[in-house]
Parts: structure tokens; C-alpha cells; sequence
């Protein structure tokens, strides 16, 4: 007898509340491998209180039962109560996502520059802890709560502080809960380095870590405090020595500046050159690292090259035929950058990377003119740091003809309409699928002629779901588009010549309304139908422009900005956050994006063609699998599966929002 399937109707839906969502999917919020970003919530707000210069010291405890403590000298979480919610704010802390002290960024508010931003932080330490206790020493008072597993489990206690208590500060003990994470270790090589990272970056503050021994009433110290900063750092952890002195400084925006950037906004940094050995580059936004990198350290890679080419340039030290790329100057480079920003906005709740689009500019900015003076200042080194770029711009160059060599004579006549790009090296060639000429156009203008090629496509590409292979070169579009990529058509189980591929990545850029979605989809079908091995190996990409375009005053400290919103969802979100901010209702204007044609060519090159802020979604099919994707697919593209999409509207057509 078959088994009986579940009643989907109303009581099927589950409300997740209060740190349940974290619970469910602590994958979504924090790095599962160890507890390590749990507790390194706690350490950041503990720094978050020293960058406000509200602390001097961050004393981190690792207990012999397997807790860690970290106790700071900042003012101390307020546990009076919530004006609106009318409960302690310590305990809102912990136990409200999207609860925090640190999305104030205006004049008056309480941190102007912080790692915290999404304001998931310790509340999710909390709901992935068997137990958390907390100390608050504030207005001569002592706070204590305690929770379990999230909740509250010991309400807070208030009493008048005595004697060696009357300080101020927080101190916070957390248990993590074994179940949610691969290993309860704490990497403790890891550990080390966001310790000393944390003093590298706060002169002036100590940084210590305790180790309790099991059984015994012994503890090791070790204790961090830099004076030298940046400098210090980098030169005690690079391999190599470096070929040129260092390139260090420092440059903030003052109360006169905040035309371009919000006051404080800025970045200090020191540069090494080395000819060999491992690079160290290490990046911070409010002192929160960045290991995947972001906009502030492509702001950095700008600001590099552009001075360093121009020095080239100015002393006509390039030899004939060889072509820099910013990768010339930062292949060899070794960072530490320390970014302040306003409002960071990071990718994920884990904080791996800033996505903030004005950093870029932010950095460079401060960078360049920097870089410009130092070379000019010290010409033999720029010599030097001259003839290491172009070294490495010939190795690149002669890699790159050694593949060339290998494509063979039997190459066909490239498209026509086909803008290529000037570069042969698959690490950096990237070619666009643009819908239209119009677009095209301002793709052409907008792209980085060196590495961006752009192929116009003329009206909707054929569906070729169930186009016989020979047949394939019967349309001039998917002609022209294999042509272009020097990939021939094949099925999964084939073995395509790949030394013919032209492009690192192929990418789709449609417009953002339900037309462009249709071309993207006809791409998408053609590239899976075939070409499935493109895919596999991680060639084919999807474009997001946007589709609004806000025009936004200024508010408080933050200068007037063009944000751009991918949907309504990203308007409206970005709508509440002006508000927030203090702009007046109605101040801002609202541009939406007919068609990419609309766009001229910076607008595109900010917003879907520059690598270092645009959106560029890979392409796979690892999620579902091949098999489950292949039956998706026919019951959408297929010709005789017209019954099956009626019934697939019908189900879910209520979901889906179209523009028309």
C-alpha cells in the first residue's frame, strides 16, 4: 500500500521566530568549520568600542571547560530599557536579530564607524551557545544576565557597584554548542592572528589571550601592542625581503571634504614589493578582516597601477609591444590596508567581503596622488619598482602566446559584429552577450577594451531545446556566438577541444525586465542544451544590471550618491535606508532602467561591466544535478510540454510578479 503523502494547505507554513532562523540554518549566518566567527563577534564589538576611543584594552580568556571569555574596558552595554519595546537593551542585544547600537551612522549616533552593520552579530553567538553569560559594568552600577541556547534563562540582576568594581565595561563568557559546528576547537593559529591583527590596527591597545590549563591553577599570557602599526606588521610577517622600501600612509576625509566622503571616512596602508616568495595581503573595513577582499582593496589595485603606469608613461621606460595590466603591479604586491567606511555594506552575515561601491573610490582616491608623490620623490625606486612590473607583463604576455600556439591555423572567420578585446590571457578575457545594438553600443564604450569583448545579438535567440546539433549553425546568432567563444556544440559525454576557447568567462547581460529575462533563459538553454560543458567548467555567467537608479540628497554626514537597486526589493530596501539616514520624504528622485540602452557607458561600466562592483552570477547545475536540471528544463523549453507548464502556471503563477 502506498505510503501516505504529507496535506500541504495553511498549518504547513512555519513562522520561524525570535533566533529560531539561526538554529535552523546556522550555515546562513556563521562559518559552521569551528566557533571561531561566533566568538569573533564578541571580539569585534569589543574593537568596535576602542575605534569609537572608548577603550583601551580587550582581554580574551580561552577556560580550561571549554568557554571563552572576552572582557573590555569600552562604556558597557546600557541595560536600562528599550524606550519602544520597553525591555532591557542588553537582553535585545542578544536575543533580537537585526538589533543593534550600530545602524545610526548619522552625527549623533553612537559608533560613526563599526564592523557591526547587519546587526545579526552576538545574537547569533547567543542562539548557537549552550550557555552565554554577561557582565555590564556601567554608571556605577553591575549588570548580570544569563542565557541558554538563546533564551534568556537568568533574568538581570542590578546592584551597586563596590570597590575594584567601579569601572566601566563588558565582559562575556559564551559555551558554543558542539552540535552546530564540524569541530568545537577553536583554530587557534587563526585565533592568533585576529588578536594581533586587532592591536596591529589600534595603536595604543593592548590585546591579550589567557589559556587556562586543564587541572592545574596555570594560564599563559600572550599580549599584543603595536606601536608601529601597519609597518611593523608587514615587515615582521613577509618572506621575502621587499626590492623597494616601503609605501606606506594614511589619508582621511576632513570636515571640508564631505562634498566626496563622509568625515573620517579614509584608509591607512603600507605596500611591499617583493621579486619572489609568497605574497601577504591583509585587509580590514572597521577592523573587521576582509580575507575574501572586496572594494576597498580593488580601490587599492587602482590606485597602484594608475600611478604606476602613469610613472612608466612619464619616464617612457615600457618597451615596444608590451601592454600592463593593473595584475602586473599587484601580482607582486604585499598589502595590509585598513579601510574606514561609514555605512560598509558586506557581502553575507559572515563579513568576508565589502561590497560597498564608493570604497572604490574612497581608496583610490587617497592612494594615487600618494603613490604619484612618492615616486616622483624617490625616482630610483620607481625605477626599480618599474622594471619589476614590466617583467612581469612580459612573462604574462609570452604564457599567453604559448596557448595561441595551440589553438592552430584552422580558426574560423571571426563574427563581425563581434568588438573584440586586445588581450589572449583566459585568467582575464571576458565576453558580453549583449542584447541589442543599442546596448551593445554602450557596452563598447563602457568596457575595458583590453579584456572585455562585447557581442551584440540581434532580436530573441532560437530555443534551441530540441534543435538537432547539425542543424545548430542554421541560425547566424548561435552561429556567430560559438564562433566567437571557439567552442564547437557538444552533448555531456563528449570531449570538446577546449585550447580553441577564446574567453575565461562568457557572460549573458540582458536587460532587467521580463524581455531580458526571456533572452537570458534562451541563452541559458542554448549554453545547457549544447555547450553543457562550458557550464561544468565554470565558464558561463549572468549579468545583473539594475533596474532603478536613485538620485539621493545629502543626509547627515553622507554626501550626495547615485544607488543603484537590482529590483523592488533592493528599491524599497534602499528607500528605508535614506530614510533611516534623515532624508526627507520625496527628496530623491527614482530612475528606472527601460533597457540597458538607456544606460551610458560609465553607468554600465559602474553598475555590470567593472569587475570590482558589478553583480556576476556563475552559472551550474550542482545544485539540482544534471539529470533533475535536464526534466526542469524540457517541462519549460520542450515544444510537446505545453500540458505541463499549464499546470506548473497554475500552481505557482500567483508567485511570480510580472512586468509588463
Amino acid at each position: 500500500m502506498a505510503s501516505k503523502q504529507g496535506t500541504y494547505a495553511e498549518a504547513s507554513i512555519r513562522v520561524l521566530k525570535g533566533l529560531e532562523p539561526v538554529k535552523q540554518r546556522p550555515g546562513m549566518y556563521t562559518r559552521t568549520e569551528s566557533p571561531l566567527h561566533i566568538v569573533q563577534e564578541v571580539i569585534d564589538n569589543a574593537a568596535d568600542e576602542a575605534l569609537a576611543g572608548q577603550g583601551q584594552r580587550i582581554a580574551v580568556t580561552l577556560h580550561a571547560d571549554g568557554s571563552v571569555s572576552v572582557d573590555d574596558d569600552g562604556r558597557g552595554i546600557p541595560f536600562g530599557l528599550h524606550p519602544e519595546e520597553r525591555v532591557p537593551v542588553v537582553e535585545i542585544v542578544f536575543t533580537r536579530l537585526h538589533a543593534g547600537g550600530k545602524f545610526d551612522k548619522g552625527g549623533g549616533g553612537a559608533y560613526s564607524f563599526s564592523g557591526g552593520l547587519h546587526g545579526v552579530g552576538v545574537s547569533v553567538t547567543n542562539a548557537l551557545s549552550k550557555r552565554l553569560q554577561v557582565s555590564v559594568w556601567r554608571d556605577g552600577q553591575v549588570a548580570t544576565l544569563a542565557f541558554g541556547g538563546g533564551d534568556v534563562i537568568e533574568r538581570l540582576v542590578l546592584r551597586k557597584a563596590t570597590g575594584s568594581e567601579r569601572r566601566h565595561g563588558t565582559s562575556i563568557r559564551v559555551w558554543p554548542d558542539p552540535k552546530y559546528f564540524d569541530s568545537a576547537e577553536l583554530p587557534r593559529p587563526d585565533l592568533l592572528h585576529l588578536l594581533r591583527s586587532k592591536a596591529v590596527l589600534m595603536p595604543g591597545v593592548t590585546v591579550t589571550l589567557t589559556t587556562e590549563k586543564s587541572g592545574r591553577n596555570e594560564h599563559d599570557v600572550q599580549t599584543w601592542k603595536y606601536d608601529g602599526g601597519l609597518r611593523d606588521y608587514l615587515m615582521q610577517s613577509l618572506v621575502a625581503d621587499p626590492v623597494i622600501p616601503l609605501f606606506e600612509g594614511a589619508q582621511f576625509a576632513g570636515a571640508a571634504e564631505t562634498e566626496n566622503f563622509a568625515e573620517g571616512e579614509g584608509a591607512s596602508w603600507c605596500v611591499a614589493f617583493t621579486d619572489e616568495g609568497q605574497t601577504l595581503r591583509e585587509s580590514y573595513v572597521n577592523l573587521i578582516p576582509t580575507v575574501a577582499g572586496g572594494t576597498h582593496e580593488a580601490g587599492l589595485k587602482d590606485g597602484l597601477f594608475s600611478a604606476i603606469k602613469g610613472f612608466i608613461e612619464l619616464h617612457a621606460l615600457l618597451p615596444k609591444g608590451v601592454k600592463l595590466m593593473p595584475e602586473d603591479v599587484f601580482s607582486r604586491a604585499s598589502f595590509v590596508l585598513s579601510a574606514k567606511v561609514l555605512d560598509p555594506q558586506f557581502q553575507g552575515q559572515i563579513k568576508e567581503r565589502l561590497n560597498s561601491r564608493d570604497a572604490l573610490r574612497l581608496v583610490a582616491t587617497y592612494v594615487r596622488p600618494a603613490i604619484e608623490l612618492w615616486l616622483n620623490q624617490h625616482v630610483e625606486h620607481g625605477r626599480k619598482l618599474a622594471e619589476l612590473v614590466i617583467r612581469q607583463a612580459q612573462t604574462r604576455q609570452r604564457a599567453s602566446l604559448k596557448v595561441e600556439k595551440r589553438k592552430g591555423s584552422g580558426v574560423a572567420v571571426l563574427p563581425g559584429k563581434l568588438t573584440d578585446c586586445e588581450s589572449r590571457d583566459l585568467a582575464f578575457n571576458e565576453v558580453f552577450l549583449v542584447e541589442g545594438d543599442s546596448a551593445g553600443g554602450s557596452a563598447k564604450m563602457g568596457r575595458n577594451k583590453e579584456t572585455q569583448a562585447v557581442l551584440p545579438l540581434r532580436g530573441k535567440v532560437l530555443n534551441a531545446w530540441e534543435v538537432e546539433r547539425d542543424r545548430l549553425f542554421a541560425n547566424n546568432e548561435i552561429h556567430d556566438i560559438s564562433v566567437a567563444i571557439g567552442i564547437d556544440p557538444h552533448g555531456r559525454t563528449d570531449t570538446p577541444d577546449f585550447s580553441g576557447l577564446r574567453y575565461g568567462k562568457v557572460c549573458i547581460l540582458s536587460d532587467a525586465d521580463v524581455d531580458g529575462s526571456h533572452i537570458q533563459v534562451l541563452l541559458l538553454t542554448l549554453f545547457f542544451r549544447h555547450f553543457p560543458q562550458l557550464i561544468e567548467r565554470g565558464h558561463v555567467f549572468v549579468a545583473k544590471p539594475p533596474l532603478y537608479r536613485i538620485d539621493a540628497p545629502a543626509r547627515g554626514k553622507r554626501p550626495a550618491a547615485k544607488i543603484y537597486a537590482l529590483d523592488d526589493g533592493e528599491l524599497a530596501a534602499a528607500l528605508d535606508k535614506l530614510r533611516n539616514e534623515g532624508a526627507r520624504e520625496g527628496s530623491w528622485t527614482i530612475s528606472r532602467f527601460k533597457g540597458l540602452g538607456e544606460m551610458n557607458a560609465e553607468q554600465l561600466w559602474d553598475t555590470t561591466l567593472n569587475p570590482d562592483t558589478r553583480r556576476l552570477l556563475p552559472v551550474s547545475f550542482a545544485v539540482l544535478g544534471f539529470e533533475a536540471t535536464t526534466d526542469s528544463m524540457t517541462r519549460l523549453m520542450g515544444k510537446g510540454e505545453a500540458a505541463a507548464r499549464r499546470e506548473l502556471m497554475e500552481l505557482r503563477g500567483d508567485a511570480v510578479e510580472v512586468d509588463v
